[in-house]
């Protein structure tokens, strides 16, 4: 490698640092600036509810400590699962171990937020495929939902933001909105941002009416908890990025009504 080779080389590894460093400011800013000046407080209801979770540590990430704050109260709470999660793991290893393993995490982080393993609900779908099922595929998936909704008569939805820049998460939005429409039900649906504040923070996709719908939910006396699930994920946590975390540990979650 030239001298000219190594000054590109340690120029170019620089960019990366301070844009990632630019990311975690920009991104967790934002958050703070929903926080602090567009959201309005949320109280926790008595209703029973239902999280829709794309993959397993997006029900903790998003609204664990929601979940925790209804168990301690005695509310009931299901987790669904809509994927098997087989494409999100560090290491090299059979797909059926990879699905195995991801489901006794999440099984150990809910039970920590006070989940029974019997409110625990794996669909299976293959990982990263939601966003293409059509026809009669989609349809059939949709009627799963809409038993589910059925079955348990929830007094609340929660879902993935509908613009979280994630084809699973807004895929899952999509089709429990449309399974509560189908069932004819009145639901309160609240949806949960992961990766929205993240993956293109300089281009924020949120608007005047989305943000009028902002509210924030005071976690800290079970933030404990939260962060005790979250360390469960020792098959997520450690690939993703402090900066991205940081706002998962805060005293507050956000959700977003329409």
């Amino acid at each position: 490698m030239t001298s000219k080779q190594r000054v590109q080389e340690i120029i170019n590894r620089i960019k990366v640092i301070v844009g990632l460093h630019l990311r975690n400011l920009t991104s967790y800013l934002l958050f703070l600036w929903i926080v602090v000046g567009k959201s309005k407080p949320l109280t926790l209801s008595q209703k029973s509810a239902i999280v829709f979770a794309p993959h397993q540590d997006d029900e903790t990430l998003g609204c664990g400590g929601a979940i925790a704050l209804k168990r301690q109260q005695g509310i009931p709470v299901k987790v669904v699962f809509m994927t098997d999660g087989r494409y999100g793991f560090l290491d090299r290893k059979e797909t059926t171990e990879v699905i195995n393993f991801r489901k006794k995490e999440a099984i150990i982080a809910l039970n920590a937020l006070g989940v029974a393993d019997s409110e625990i609900i794996f669909l299976d779908q293959i990982d990263g495929t939601l966003a293409n099922s059509i026809g009669e595929s989609r349809q059939n998936l949709v009627e799963q939902i809409v038993q589910l909704l059925q079955q348990t008569a929830p007094g609340e939805v929660y879902v993935p933001h509908r613009k979280d820049f994630h084809a699973d998460h807004e895929a899952t939005y999509d089709l429990v909105r449309t399974a509560i429409a189908q069932s004819g039900m009145q639901i309160e649906l609240l949806q949960y941002p992961i990766w929205i504040f993240w993956q293109n923070p300089l281009s924020f996709q949120l608007q005047g009416r989305d943000l009028d719908g902002a509210y924030r939910l005071s976690i800290n006396s079970v933030r404990d908890r939260k962060h005790q699930a979250i360390e469960t994920y020792q098959s997520q946590i450690p690939g993703l990025s402090r900066g991205f975390l940081q706002r998962f540990f805060s005293p507050y979650e956000l959700f977003f009504k329409e």
